[in-house]
């Protein structure tokens, strides 16, 4: 089985797929595949270049990642699984603290790390880098450099942790969705896992017929009048006019529950799109409907 992170060697990306692989306790013999951005890492799930893949959706301090929502809303994509990854970023350098002129790491770190930043390095340079591992091994040719990363690219790339967690939030947590590329059928999670059939989660995304008083108000109202537990709503930008929104439902349940396919049916009949992702997994098995308790 060969899985696509986002690399070089040394990225959260990485660690996420070695413990989702963990968790699989699978037999397969399993490669990673490592690609410069998460647009490369989505096309070569979707080209079945490699089987799976692994990338970040969603941080607890700076929100979603955008390219990884717009690339499921473009491309043939099924979720089936995700992982939590806590999250430490460090100060990693050749050089010591007086020597750093550069700081280089992935924007989200950057931003997750901004007061920081602002606090000990005023006036150094800030470079993005297409990975917090890319930005590591960059930092690897001059003293003047230092990378914001985590403590498996100080080893991957033999630099010294000036300082740890320098995150502005301590409690800082990506959330990861395994991907496929998606063949016409929702693919069947509940017989690959472990878990109760409660503890899964759907995503999908919706596009609404038109901006009308109450729209949205009816599209939440099919999960509640149905105790369906709402994990996460978000409108994002259709791309097609200002204003214009589609919004990404992440809720309780699997597609295979007669509850949720009766919720979707409805749901279909009064909007414009409705996208599934997938029923897959979920890692917080406090994601439960009323109903079920």
């Amino acid at each position: 089985m060969k899985i696509g992170v986002l690399g070089p060697k040394g990225s959260y990306s990485e660690k996420a797929a070695k413990q989702w692989i963990m968790e699989q306790e699978t037999k397969n013999i399993v490669s990673l595949e490592y690609y410069d951005d998460i647009l490369d890492t989505i096309s070569a799930i979707v080209d079945k270049t490699v089987d799976i893949g692994v990338v970040p959706i969603e941080n607890s301090i700076e929100g979603s990642v955008g390219i990884t929502l717009d690339m499921l809303l473009g491309n043939d994509l099924n979720i089936i699984g995700e992982i939590v990854v806590p999250i430490e970023h460090c100060l990693l350098s050749r050089g010591e603290l007086p020597d750093i002129r550069v700081i280089l790491s992935h924007p989200q770190a950057l931003a997750q790390c901004r007061q920081f930043i602002r606090t000990h390095f005023k006036n150094a340079e800030i470079r993005t880098t297409g990975s917090t591992s890319y930005a590591a091994k960059l930092a690897n040719e001059f003293k003047e450099m230092a990378a914001i990363a985590s403590r498996e690219s100080a080893q991957v790339y033999g630099l010294e942790i000036l300082i740890p967690n320098i995150q502005d939030r301590k409690e800082n947590h990506t959330r990861f969705i395994v991907t496929e590329a998606y063949d016409g059928v929702i693919a069947d999670t509940r017989t690959k896992s472990p878990l109760p059939e409660d503890d899964f989660k759907t995503s999908i995304i919706v596009y609404l017929k038109k901006d009308r008083p109450g729209a949205l108000y009816e599209l939440i109202g099919e999960f509640a009048k149905r105790g369906i537990n709402l994990i996460r709503i978000e409108s994002r930008p259709s791309k097609r006019e200002l204003g214009d929104y589609l919004f990404y439902i992440d809720f309780a349940g699997h597609i295979g529950d007669a509850i949720i396919k009766d919720a979707l049916d409805n749901i279909t009949l009064n909007v414009g799109m409705l996208k599934m992702l997938g029923s897959y997994p979920a890692c917080n098995i406090e994601y439960k409907n009323s109903n079920d308790e």
